[in-house]
């Protein structure tokens, strides 16, 4: 029952902040934009996005192996792709990490070991979108004339890249509490096996490749959609809206980020000087592509030897 009412908050969530992005927009305008569709950069993007889940597999797996959780690459690509469908399905992805936990589980790693996996997957993506939102601070700044769209930004890149940093010197702390309190003592561990990974000279490399080339295809996705309807915006100009707006995207409040990556879209391009019905436009095909992707994933789930099993509860098993 509680979980259906969480799940009935975030779907009035999303048709809400769809409504409030959408109430002023022209729908004629809109319809003609999206009947000009050039869907070969839709093709392209959804392909995209297939290389971008596989690169996440690569470095879950990496991670997984120093969590006592090991997976094949395959079987890391397989539960991603699944992962994928249950993010379009549930809120925003939570949904879907809790399902590539169970699966985790599945193959007889420990709960806490599975969680641990996700849990520090998730903080190194965080992260290396938060570096990439901070490295392009000076041009993006340049390129929002708003001064409250300036101040967002700057707020948005320096809370995220304080709250990596924190997660990261948190494994340092000597404090022995951190490491016996119920509410740190996860987060802690977490924490420890995040600098291991990032800070050893064979998987830091790797593990920082993949972290940014996964944030860069996420661009990369987003001005495929840009080019579908010929919007006169550049590649720069993409590249420095999209990761504070992956960002934002992140707050589990609404199912797979609708409504609130609309929201924020039109806002951003309104900021950056483009047509906010462009910005609108660009996030509904956004939205569109993972969808397609996530359907795949649907196929493989449905395909999958795991479906007999029963999904979990909210209950991780961790103590």
């Amino acid at each position: 029952m509680r979980r259906l009412l969480f799940l009935s908050a975030r779907i009035i969530v999303s048709l809400a902040l769809l409504y409030l992005a959408l109430r002023g927009i022209n729908f004629a305008a809109i319809e003609a934009r999206l009947t000009q569709i050039n869907l070969s950069w839709i093709v392209a993007a959804a392909l995209i996005n297939l290389i971008q889940i596989f690169l996440g597999a690569l470095r879950w797996r990496e991670i997984s192996a120093l969590c006592q959780a090991p997976l094949t690459d395959l079987q890391a690509f397989r539960y991603n792709m699944i992962g994928a469908f249950f993010n379009q399905t549930l809120p925003s992805s939570i949904g879907g990490d809790a399902v590539r936990l169970w699966l985790v589980k599945h193959t007889g790693a420990g709960w806490r070991a599975a969680t641990y996996s996700i849990l520090t997957d998730r903080a190194i993506g965080l992260i290396a979108l938060a570096l990439i939102i901070v490295a392009s601070l000076p041009w993006s700044y340049q390129l929002i004339a708003d001064s409250n769209g300036r101040l967002a930004l700057v707020f948005v890149d320096f809370a995220a890249l304080g709250g990596g940093l924190g997660f990261l010197l948190l494994g340092h702390l000597p404090w022995r509490w951190l490491k016996t309190w119920w509410p740190t003592k996860h987060v802690h561990a977490c924490s420890v096996i995040a600098n291991k990974v990032i800070f050893n000279w064979r998987s830091g490399p790797k593990i920082a490749t993949l972290s940014l080339s996964i944030h860069v295809l996420a661009v990369v996705i987003a001005w495929c959609a840009v080019r579908s309807i010929s919007a006169p915006a550049n590649f720069e100009q993409v590249f420095m809206l999209i990761p504070p707006i992956m960002l934002i995207t992140m707050i589990p409040i609404s199912i797979a980020g609708w409504g609130v990556r609309e929201a924020t879209m039109m806002v951003a391009f309104g900021y950056a000087g483009l047509a906010q019905m462009d910005g609108t436009v660009v996030s509904i095909l956004f939205g569109a592509v993972y969808f397609i992707v996530g359907a795949l994933g649907g196929l493989v789930w449905i395909l999958s030897t795991e479906k007999a099993e029963k999904l979990p509860d909210e209950n991780l098993g961790l103590d």
